[in-house]
């Protein structure tokens, strides 16, 4: 949830889309993203839109407060019930991320979680997940979790090494994440997915090494491992720039992203998308999958962005701002833009040649088609998918992925 909003054009105060955007709503699937905006201390390299108690106190009063936004996001759930009408689907996909979604009781998050399902209904077989931070949880919390619906839990490990955490300003102990895999089995989890971040100033080879063969030494079925990005504006990024800890090195983020695929491989996850691994089609994060695909979901909570059937839209940054359009019986929307047919070619290109079943040929314009055959020679596409008319990223496509899509979306 990145703390920049764009610019677009002005949301309707009761949210209203264009009649186009439910076209044939009925063939996309509808997904719900839940965001919590509170965390106990901001990480270094965090840019996503998020507030610690200091930065809220005297910002926004009772209504940036958590103990009552539980009740503040389920309003957001009952406007989008107003706006998508009589919209049968059921919501295939729930994601409530932040943030630490876990600072909140998990009865508040099962609050919202039924709010969901109270307005519209959850698909039988529906995938209900939650972010959690290792520290924020315990087998008392993950079993309401759990009772109250939810079945797939991401964890926060980012890394093994406790040097390597200190950069990163994670305040969990080395250990814990792999703890709250088994705690989350125990209590019935599905699914258990656990983040890790390579690249970080001061990480080894072996440092690197050692936090994937302990993610996978915990026992879960999926593993999420991105570069260390620094963004402009973090306290990386000021430490970086006062040459207190090296830039990072994108021949380093090679390096470690081929560990990463050797040692995951090896330990029977297979790739489905450039930074995600799962040991079983059931592994995969269908919610992700969905923003992938281009499907329809509402994000709720403040700074959240929404897309229904080529309309996006994004929610005012601050809980207090945010509250209080709700309090007012107003959407919480910032701006919106309408994508064009163009847009929206672009963007699946964007998004499905990152994943393993690769884009479409056919979406490719002619300049795009004379460099996706430049791509197959250079050994950056599968040669079997190419002749079946897709283009997918071979390990090496999978190295320089945004060049490869820069190229085939002229």
């Amino acid at each position: 949830m990145p703390s920049v909003l764009p610019d677009g054009e002005p949301v309707p105060d009761d949210g209203t889309l264009p009649a186009s955007a439910l076209d044939g709503a009925g063939e996309r699937p509808l997904a719900f993203y839940l965001h919590v905006p509170y965390c106990a201390t901001r990480c270094g390299y965090c840019d996503f839109n998020t507030y610690t108690a200091t930065e809220l106190r005297g910002s926004g009063g009772v209504l940036a407060s958590r103990d009552n936004y539980a009740d503040t996001l389920a309003d957001e759930v009952r406007l989008a019930r107003k706006v998508l009408g009589d919209d049968p689907r059921p919501v295939r996909t729930v994601f409530v991320g932040g943030g630490t979604p876990t600072l909140l009781a998990a009865g508040d998050l099962v609050r919202m979680l039924d709010a969901v399902r109270q307005e519209f209904g959850l698909a039988d077989d529906a995938e209900i997940t939650t972010e959690a931070n290792p520290e924020s949880v315990d087998p008392a919390y993950l079993a309401e979790l759990r009772a109250g619906g939810f079945n797939r839990i991401s964890f926060g490990m980012q890394s093994a090494r406790q040097h390597v955490l200190k950069v990163l300003d994670r305040t969990h102990t080395p250990g814990r994440p792999e703890a709250c895999v088994a705690e989350a089995r125990a209590a019935g989890f599905d699914h258990v997915n656990l983040d890790l971040i390579y690249g970080t100033p001061g990480e080894s080879d072996d440092d690197w090494r050692a936090s994937v063969s302990a993610a996978v030494g915990a026992g879960p079925d999926h593993v999420s491992a991105y570069a260390l990005i620094v963004e402009e504006g973090t306290g990386l990024a000021r430490r970086i720039r006062r040459g207190e800890v090296p830039m990072t090195d994108d021949d380093v983020h090679a390096d470690r992203y081929l560990i990463a695929d050797e040692m995951l491989g090896a330990a029977g996850f297979d790739w489905y998308e450039v930074s995600n691994w799962a040991t079983s089609d059931a592994g995969r994060c269908l919610h992700n999958e969905l923003y992938w695909r281009g499907a329809d979901w509402w994000g709720a909570g403040p700074g959240a962005h929404s897309h229904v059937g080529g309309v996006r839209w994004w929610n005012v940054k601050h809980p207090g701002a945010y509250a209080a359009a709700l309090a007012g019986g107003r959407s919480p929307g910032a701006g919106r833009e309408l994508l064009t047919a163009e847009d929206r070619r672009v963007e699946r290109i964007l998004l499905e040649l990152r994943l393993r079943e690769g884009a479409p040929l056919s979406l490719l314009h002619e300049a795009g088609l004379a460099a996706a055959g430049q791509a197959l020679r250079d050994g950056l596409l599968e040669p079997e998918p190419y002749t079946e008319g897709r283009a997918v990223l071979t390990l090496r496509g999978r190295l320089l992925a945004d060049a490869v899509v820069r190229d085939l979306v002229d």
